[in-house]
């Protein structure tokens, strides 16, 4: 019997669109073109950020962060940057009496959004706050330290990365779901670590279903 579900963030639950957008209009480059050197670097395999360090070698992620925020452009999230099915999905499993938890590798400012947003979840966490990050086994002990004393057996990870999602959490006993959605998502579907998750799903809808049955 399934207790909990976990959530990853983003292009789970958060579109990851104004993200890009936002810095593609920091570096002052087309919103095309770092969408399709993310793209680029996500089919090789590479660390996302490697897309902004094509427009701008040598750029120090944190440095620039620090003065996005500065600037007042830093990280924002509302209710548009939501997929549409989030709210109905997470509320239906709360309605069953599911333990519902969103955790993924996003910033401390990202977890504080997230509350704002006033979600039908019961605990909000990011790897900012917990000091640990995904892939590493510690996020997912954290993980089932946020269950609710669900066991690994009874507690499912959602998320659209295989590497960073499916197979970590396979490897602390969670049950998972891999999601089509994303780049991430999609581009790896068929590959053996998307293909080794419990469920394979294209809607977070489908996930009440998988919990009654």
């Amino acid at each position: 019997m399934i207790r909990t579900v976990v959530f990853d963030i983003g292009e789970t639950l958060v579109r990851d669109d104004r993200y890009w957008a936002s810095w593609a209009n920091w570096l002052g480059a087309p919103r095309h073109t770092v969408a399709a050197l993310v793209g680029a670097v996500v089919a090789q395999g590479r660390d996302n950020a490697d897309a902004l360090r094509l427009i701008k070698p040598g750029l120090d992620l944190a440095a620039e962060y620090a003065a996005r925020e500065a600037a007042g452009l830093g990280e924002q999230l509302d209710e548009s940057d939501l997929y549409s099915d989030v709210r109905p999905a997470l509320a239906r499993l709360q309605e069953l009496g599911v333990r519902v938890v969103i955790a993924g590798n996003q910033t401390i400012k990202v977890a504080k959004l997230l509350r704002d947003l006033d979600l039908p979840a019961d605990f909000i966490a990011t790897s900012g706050e917990w000091g640990t990050a995904k892939p590493h086994p510690e996020f997912f002990a954290r993980v089932l330290g946020a269950s609710g004393g669900a066991g690994s057996w009874e507690t499912l990870y959602v998320g659209d990365h295989p590497a960073n999602d499916v197979t970590p959490a396979k490897r602390a006993g969670l049950l998972t779901a891999h999601l089509r959605r994303g780049p991430w998502g999609y581009l790896w579907a068929d590959q053996p670590e998307a293909a080794a998750a419990d469920w394979q799903i294209d809607s977070l809808m489908e996930l009440s279903e998988i919990v009654t049955r």
